[in-house]
């Protein structure tokens, strides 16, 4: 029909516009009108506030419902990020200091005169002279924004001008923070929030630290190599100090926010010596106290993945400083700190850890009160001398260690307790002087209600920082399911290394480099040696964490870093059944550390042990310990490997108590007489290759491996060719020659390979 669509479109858009009309009539009609939906069975019927609102004013007064009361704001959130973030910069800037200073006693194997840029911190000196005092106020943006050159620092390849960038970007740090929260005393709100960003810098330093297996990606030892995030690092400061530093009180502060000034200027310095030693020695690292309470195999405590709850031992102290001030006293903190020092000290396993997760907690609490007490008098006695105390703990911390090298060394061998406990009653001083200083309860409440608005926003960003956390904890967990690489042939490759506490020739942490060439190496066993990180010289690092998990290994990290040894850890492919730690007789030198484990080797109990043996300058020492392990190695039953270093010549000296009769071992190769640290020894199995690897610029020692046959007889001394061998028990092709990355084959050029029993037969 002609038009016929025409006219059925006039009539579909006359629909739409008489519905249109009809609904816009209706909605006038039912204007006053309102609906509600209700849920009849619910616990609401009706209710038209949220949850939210509801719970809001019931707990008001209470953490949660101070969250729930405060609006939300981009401008405060930003603000806490940037202030968290200035404070994750000054850690990771304070922790590698120490870290850079020690590459080169380190070198020069003793005292060499750069220590002296751990005096770094005491910076806020300056801040004695007055109109020196307002420049660095004034201009606080400044300073914050000279202390990355601290990051800027790994561009620097000469490790002496990197020492002395880090140190300078340590010295305007510290300075500028003290300058900061001297600033914010007119604002008790401001002033607290910069000590909570503070403190949860220090959280977040760590959490750092637990994704990247104890190094922190921004340190000067870190660049894009051996997987520093430098550069990502210091954009994101140059941003935080812009937006930290635009509200600034530079007018030096109105009023005291804590009522009439008292109590004591020194005691108050005190107290921060004690706290920022407790934090660095013990909280820069989340598997430091871990590592205090470990005793080997079985697993009987923590290991390195626990250290999320370390984590979040702080993030619960730290917000129980501003949530509970009046709830829990500085008193009642500072006595758990006291009594985690003593279990974390004294005891192991889960019951020392339970200590540690004391000290975490008390630690952070104590963080805010006595930083925002502090502020009341000088910052040049109070955080000046502060930092001097600090670095006369950190001295003492370095000594208790280092003893046979530097002078009044042995006045504090072995006292690690003397050092916990002078920290503990500094702190206490402290805490002492928040007593006596303190306002009246009602008056510090009313002060800090403003504060408290802010709160939640720190809360939000530590709640992120330990969900973090715990997804590195999932994703890190091992696998317990490795396997060795020659399984068809029973081999087991061991090797021993001493790896210059993983800091190579041009001051770079080393963990990836000594990944690649043990692996390259196919190594079932390896005996790591001047392996103890744990102290804030060194970084507060553990190399075995990240060793294990990218070789697949299972790890014993040896005598903590409480037991005074310069360490000594093991990684195997197989079950490590047992494992026992050691420290052999050292009357007058360092002390001898040693591991005993026990090993199922497809099937069959196998004894490691790893062993570091006192200096050349202490021949006593050395000879007790000799006999000392002759006699472990003897009284085994089981075939059994020593990966060690013995500070002796082949065939002269105590080497006749480690091979022979008395310790019932072989010498690997009795013909390599070009020998002095490491040597191989074993019993009990086939012996059937030997190489010694060059290091590269790892570090100041050659690799040494062995290759040996599970169930068969030890054999004998006669050479064979390679091609005499079977492919599975040869060594890798790739470090002949020129080998690879510096890494070959030395001292024979080649590997060694040797006959079986049915060779002499």
């Amino acid at each position: 029909m002609p038009e016929a669509y025409t006219i059925y479109a006039f009539f579909e858009w006359a629909l739409v516009l008489f519905d249109v009309s009809f609904d816009a009539v209706t909605t006038l009609d039912f204007e006053n009108f309102e609906f509600t939906v209700k849920d009849i069975t619910g616990a609401s019927r009706g209710a038209s506030r949220l949850l939210a609102d509801e719970l809001g004013e019931m707990e008001k007064d209470k953490p949660i419902g101070n969250a729930l009361n405060t609006p939300f704001s981009w401008n405060d959130i930003l603000d806490a990020l940037a202030d968290t973030y200035n404070g994750f910069v000054f850690w990771s800037m304070l922790t590698s200091l120490g870290l850079v200073v020690w590459y080169f006693p380190l070198w020069h194997m003793g005292i060499s005169g750069y220590e002296v840029f751990t005096m770094s911190t005491v910076s806020p000196y300056l801040l004695g002279i007055g109109p020196l005092r307002s420049l660095v106020v004034r201009n606080i943006r400044l300073v914050h924004a000279l202390s990355i050159s601290g990051l800027l620092s790994y561009l620097v390849t000469r490790p002496e001008l990197r020492l002395f960038a880090v140190g300078f970007g340590v010295s305007m740090s510290c300075l500028g923070w003290s300058a900061t929260w001297f600033a914010e005393r007119g604002s008790s709100s401001r002033l607290e929030n910069r000590a909570i960003g503070w403190t949860a810098g220090l959280i977040a330093s760590s959490v750092a630290k637990f994704a990247f297996q104890t190094n922190n990606p921004i340190w000067p030892i870190m660049h894009g190599p051996n997987g520093g995030w430098n550069k990502l690092g210091i954009a994101l400061a140059i941003l935080a100090v812009i937006r930290s530093t635009r509200r600034v009180d530079t007018t030096e502060g109105g009023f005291d926010p804590v009522g009439k000034k008292s109590g004591s200027a020194l005691l108050a310095s005190f107290g921060l010596a004690g706290l920022f030693f407790g934090l660095h020695s013990f909280l820069s690292d989340s598997s430091t106290m871990i590592l205090w309470v470990w005793e080997g195999y079985p697993v009987r405590g923590p290991i390195a993945v626990h250290g999320v709850l370390t984590i979040l031992a702080m993030t619960a102290g730290l917000c129980s400083s501003f949530y509970y001030r009046e709830t829990v006293s500085p008193t009642i903190r500072l006595l758990v700190v006291a009594v985690g020092s003593f279990l974390v000290t004294a005891t192991n396993h889960w019951t020392g850890y339970l200590g540690a997760l004391g000290v975490a907690f008390g630690f952070t609490s104590l963080a805010v009160p006595l930083v925002v007490s502090a502020v009341r008098y000088s910052p040049a006695t109070t955080f000046g001398t502060g930092f001097l105390l600090y670095n006369f703990l950190v001295l003492a911390h370095v000594w208790v260690v280092a003893y046979a090298f530097v002078p009044g060394g042995p006045l504090m061998r072995e006292h690690t307790d003397w050092v916990v406990t002078v920290t503990v009653v500094m702190l206490g001083l402290g805490v002492y002087n928040l007593r006596e200083a303190g306002g009246s309860t009602s008056s510090r409440r009313k002060q800090h209600n403003f504060g408290r608005m802010k709160s939640p926003y720190y809360v939000y960003i530590l709640a992120a920082i330990q969900l973090l956390a715990v997804s590195i904890s999932y994703l890190r967990f091992p696998t317990n399911d490795y396997k060795p690489h020659h399984a068809d042939d029973k081999v087991i490759t061991a090797g021993i290394w001493t790896i210059h506490f993983s800091l190579d020739n041009d001051m770079w942490s080393s963990e990836r480099r000594m990944r690649d060439v043990l692996q390259e190496l196919e190594l079932d066993v390896v005996g790591l040696l001047e392996s103890d990180n744990q102290r804030i010289i060194m970084g507060n690092r553990d190399q075995t964490q990240y060793l294990a998990e990218e070789l697949g290994m299972y790890v014993d990290y040896g005598p903590g870093p409480d037991k005074h040894t310069w360490g000594a850890a093991l990684l195997s492919k197989f079950p490590i059944l047992n494992s026992t730690h050691h420290l052999l007789p050292s009357p007058v030198g360092e002390l001898a550390p040693a591991i005993h484990a026990t090993v199922d080797a497809y099937g069959e109990l196998v004894d490691i042990f790893v062993f570091h043996s006192g200096q050349e300058e202490d021949p006593e020492d050395r000879r007790l310990q000799s006999e000392y392990l002759a006699k472990l190695m003897h009284d085994t039953p089981r075939p059994s490997i020593l990966l060690s270093y013995l500070v002796i010549k082949p065939g002269h000296g105590n080497y006749e108590t480690y091979v022979g009769e008395k310790s019932g071992m072989r010498d690997i190769d009795p013909s390599d007489w070009d020998r002095w640290c490491e040597y191989i020894l074993y019993k009990g199995l086939k012996r059937s290759g030997y190489a010694r690897v060059s290091r590269s610029t790892i570090t100041d020692t050659e690799i040494q491996v062995g290759k040996f046959i599970v169930g068969e007889p030890e054999g004998t001394d006669e050479y064979v060719t390679e091609s005499q061998v079977v492919e599975g028990q040869r060594f890798p092709m790739l470090f002949r020659g020129d080998g690879v990355r510096g890494h070959k084959y030395h001292v024979f050029d080649e590997p060694r390979y040797y006959a079986g029993a049915e060779y002499a037969t």
